[in-house]
């Protein structure tokens, strides 16, 4: 039998381990979402449309619909990661905060499961094109106010689901900011960024015509989401 010094030692030694796990595969998550949504964009999906062109739209999707097929396979792989990386915040942050590491969970879990619930629909959207490509008259049009629909089912969606990514980012980066967990500055570089992901989504939910700042807080987020996830990544190799 170890002695009780001995266990005590080898019990610290796996809870050092197991951080430095659950920061690289946390780091590794927030860089390989955002590489998938690279791709994704790449290969044709669209998470939000404001503007509908069904001429343009439907005929690029069935000039090339494996290409169109293998995006939305990507983002069911970028949704089941968003929900990795909830799982995995939340044991990082938690013994911090408890009700923010809780909050943080359920957010970004509810964020990658509103996406997921989308994709089957967006899926219909490749035999839309290909009989689109085919009708006239009447049937075309009615193919095309069917894809619009499915375009503005999963704009709302994504943007529900970007509220939710706002809510759960501002409690970890609050936690972040308020401990010593990662250098405080990242943390408020996510309340920035939540911020202002959330003001803009929700201005777009209230009145669709107002002015689009989703960009600037797109920029934003995705420079936190790039620093936050080569810190945790790197900083425990270094």
């Amino acid at each position: 039998m170890p002695s009780n010094c001995a266990r005590r030692g080898l019990e610290g030694k796996i809870g050092v381990f197991s951080l430095i796990t659950e920061m690289i595969v946390s780091g590794f998550l927030f860089l390989f979402i955002l590489v998938l949504n690279l791709v994704m964009a790449a290969l044709g999906y669209l998470m939000e449309k404001d503007d509908y062109d069904p001429d343009a739209d439907l005929q690029k999707i069935n000039n090339d619909p494996k290409r169109f097929q293998t995006s939305i396979v990507l983002a069911l792989i970028e949704h089941g990661s968003v929900i990795a990386l909830a799982i995995m915040l939340s044991i990082l942050f938690s013994p911090y905060n408890l009700i923010l590491g809780i909050v943080c969970v359920v957010f970004r879990i509810g964020e990658g499961l509103i996406q997921y619930i989308s994709e089957p629909n967006y899926w219909k959207l490749i035999n839309i094109a290909s009989q689109y490509s085919d009708a006239s008259g009447a049937e075309k049009n009615s193919l095309s106010e069917l894809a619009r629909s499915l375009f503005k089912t999963k704009d709302i969606r994504f943007k529900f689901a970007m509220m939710c990514w706002s809510i759960g980012t501002l409690a970890y980066s609050i936690v972040i900011a308020t401990s010593e967990a990662l250098p405080q500055v990242i943390g408020w570089l996510g309340i920035a960024a939540s911020l202002l992901v959330g003001f803009s989504t929700g201005t777009k939910l209230a009145k669709p015509a107002a002015k689009d700042l989703t960009a600037i807080g797109g920029l934003t987020a995705t420079l936190f989401e790039i620093i936050i996830g080569g810190w945790l990544l790197f900083s425990p190799l270094i």
